[in-house]
């Protein structure tokens, strides 16, 4: 366990903190990724470790977060801990998306969609052409349903393979999706008037020093993030939350500005909350008798799992000193990936506040190392899902943290990548970087084999 030599103040410690590893040699400052929130942890519990500080009352509340976030709901709504279940969902706990705090593996390539189980493990959005709602549906296809209900649809998905070689010879293949929906719960819509926009879950690394991130450094970096030379050019996504204007740095598309617990329970789980206080499928025709069981979770024990959230550790960065890891590094910046994949940015000096009070100073100050500049880039044509998010675009896409990437599979046994899970490996997921990412794309297809693998060393590095 990581030892802190300084004590803590009132806002925590300092970046100049002395931080000694398990075996009890000094930290290199290079493996700090979280500062420290920095756990040295590679097994399956990698990303579902807290922090060190998280001690005490913080660690009671963790544990209570963590059960919370972890263990199944039920249907029985006389059970104040873990019943509210439904009637309709698309997960049964934030676990069985988030696995580990990760990444659930999904059916989509294994069993072609929601699967023989039923459950995709995956978020379904569904709108017309015109970007509407449709008349018996809301925004997300609740593909899972309590006993006397019928779920909203079952996810298809068929995969169009083409092969391609790097200009060395080396062939690699990327897989297109092409999705559908069966068993509607009404009217089945006709495919002409439907789009459907799937993403596979996001990891659980670093939310909380995402959500501590100083915006006027993302301000600065979305007025600097312009290399006319590469066609880059970096977009902030700033929203309206509860009537105010926040910048966006959550989800695929930067279109949250918090951990959205509430809204996950409401709309993942059906699980009715103070924020959130109608059933999903509200208004159905099958919902008639299950509309009145009132607040079925407490903001207490949301704010439990807001903390668990945020006070879990960030995994080391390992091997710095390797000699591949470092030609890959290298590499990395040859290809240009830092110029969107910012390997540093800082918290800001305020505590943030958890969704019912609750500060968390040791996020604040601190020298972190996301890979990401939480900005919205073009990602051309091929990743465009053809559906709008808060103010991106079809085609804009918030850039991944690569925090924690390395150890995706020992966490959740795949790697499969980008926002719908379609990049199978690495370097698929970098083949498919157009628009914006092409020139990574092209830098990386003209280095010889052995640079490219040395620059997939470097990621699974972080």
């Amino acid at each position: 366990m990581t030892i802190f030599i300084m004590a803590f103040s009132a806002c925590g410690t300092t970046d100049d903190d002395i931080i000694l590893k398990p075996n009890g040699t000094v930290a290199d400052p290079r493996e700090l990724s979280a500062g420290r929130s920095t756990v040295f942890m590679t097994s399956i519990r990698a990303y579902d470790t807290p922090s060190d500080w998280v001690t005490g009352t913080l660690l009671d509340r963790f544990n209570n977060g963590d059960k919370l976030y972890d263990d199944p709901r039920t249907s029985d709504q006389n059970d104040p801990l873990q019943g509210g279940l439904g009637p309709l969902y698309a997960g049964f706990s934030c676990g069985s998306c988030h696995k580990n705090a990760g990444r659930t593996y999904p059916t989509l390539h294994s069993e072609g969609g929601s699967g023989s189980s039923g459950f995709s493990s995956a978020l379904v959005y569904i709108t017309r052409k015109n970007g509407k709602f449709f008349r018996q549906y809301g925004r997300v296809l609740h593909d899972q349903s309590i006993f006397g209900v019928k779920a909203e649809g079952k996810l298809k998905v068929q995969y169009e393979e083409k092969e391609y070689s790097f200009p060395d010879g080396e062939k690699y293949s990327l897989v297109t999706p092409h999705y559908s929906i069966s068993e509607w719960y009404a009217d089945s819509i006709a495919p002409e008037d439907l789009i459907i926009d799937v993403h596979i879950p996001l990891r659980h690394v670093g939310m909380g020093q995402i959500m501590a991130l100083d915006t006027d450094e993302l301000r600065r970096l979305a007025a600097q993030s312009n290399y006319p030379e590469y066609g880059i050019s970096g977009r902030l996504s700033v929203i309206t939350e509860r009537n105010k204007s926040y910048v966006g740095v959550g989800g695929n598309k930067a279109h949250h500005a918090d951990l959205t617990v509430e809204l996950g329970f409401s709309s993942d789980l059906g699980v009715t909350n103070d924020r959130y206080p109608l059933e999903i499928a509200e208004g159905q025709s099958q919902m008639i008798g299950y509309s009145h069981y009132g607040i079925q979770i407490s903001t207490k024990d949301m704010e439990d799992v807001d903390l668990y959230m945020s006070t879990l550790g960030v995994p080391a960065r390992r091997n710095v000193n390797n000699e591949t890891v470092l030609k890959g590094e290298a590499n990395f910046y040859k290809a240009k990936c830092h110029l969107c994949h910012t390997p540093t940015l800082h918290t800001r000096q305020d505590a943030p506040v958890l969704l019912n009070g609750t500060r968390l100073p040791w996020l604040s100050s601190q020298t972190i190392h996301p890979y990401s500049d939480f900005l919205l880039h073009d990602m051309g044509k091929g990743l465009d899902n053809h559906a709008t998010i808060g103010v991106a675009r079809s085609y804009e896409w918030r850039t991944t943290p690569l925090w924690g990437i390395g150890l995706q599979e020992t966490v959740n046994g795949h790697t499969f990548f980008l926002h719908d899970g379609r990049a199978r490996n690495f370097t698929e997921a970098i083949m498919w970087h157009d628009g914006e990412g092409a020139v990574s794309r092209e830098l990386f297809s003209r280095m010889s084999k052995e640079d490219r693998d040395a620059l997939i060393v470097f990621l699974k590095s972080l």
